[in-house]
């Protein structure tokens, strides 16, 4: 039997007989547990009443957490021209057309999220293998296929974190650091399961969020009663 470290062992019990606790409690109790080195992002999970094999059943959007995520989120931009020189005015790490997508298809791929002009998308479309495994696909139903890319840009760099279901129904998104005053924490989390109740798709029958789960990086979680995580 594989030996547990007094630190899992420590954190273990501070969860112990913890369920379905508010908000609050579940972020108190993950700051109190997190012991790591660095400082550790608050994570939370949702599971749902849907299948996405179904296309009516898909869940997918965008928030824009109100204390942000604490991460900082790197951005390429496709455009040319005038929107080139706007993206990069606004922030954006890395702007390019061909030679951006040059440089993905050898490999290189040193951003988080990805924006792209609508004229740029036969360039973009061409990275579908490479991009799109890794959620970096821009699109237009978050935001991230745009004229707008000075929005777009100041958005990914302030805090707006993107969420799409995964085949078992379940969402996973970062949504603060231990560092996090727990208020914010709160805030954070009740904005993201906001933004998900309101994605609910069509197709989705009977109970629709089943489970919220709260967890640090290194550390063990704990469910949210749904009430306090829906306030």
């Amino acid at each position: 039997m594989a030996k547990v470290a007094k630190r899992t062992a420590a954190a273990r019990a501070l969860f112990d007989g913890k369920s379905m606790v508010s908000v609050e409690d579940a972020v108190a109790l993950i700051k109190k547990a997190a012991s790591a080195k660095f400082d550790e992002t608050i994570e939370i999970a949702m599971n749902l009443g849907v299948d996405p094999r179904h296309a009516d059943q898909m869940v997918r959007g965008v928030v824009q957490l109100p204390n942000g995520t604490g991460k900082t989120v790197r951005v390429a931009v496709f455009a040319r021209g005038a929107k080139a020189d706007e993206a990069k005015a606004a922030g954006a790490d890395i702007v390019g057309a061909e030679d951006l997508m040059e440089t993905i298809q050898s490999g290189k791929i040193e951003f988080d999220r990805c924006i792209a002009t609508p004229d740029m998308m036969p360039i973009v479309g061409r990275l579908g293998k490479i991009l799109g495994p890794r959620n970096l696909m821009p699109n237009p139903k978050v935001g991230t296929v745009t004229m707008d890319v000075k929005t777009a840009v100041e958005a990914a760099k302030g805090g707006e974190v993107q969420f799409k279901v995964e085949k078992a129904g379940v969402i996973h998104a970062g949504i603060g650091k231990v560092s996090f005053d727990e208020a914010k924490l709160a805030e954070n989390v009740r904005a993201f399961v906001d933004a998900v109740t309101k994605a609910r798709p069509t197709g989705a029958k009977g109970a629709y969020v089943k489970k919220v789960s709260l967890s640090s990086t290194m550390g063990p979680g704990v469910a949210v009663d749904l009430t306090s995580a829906s306030a």
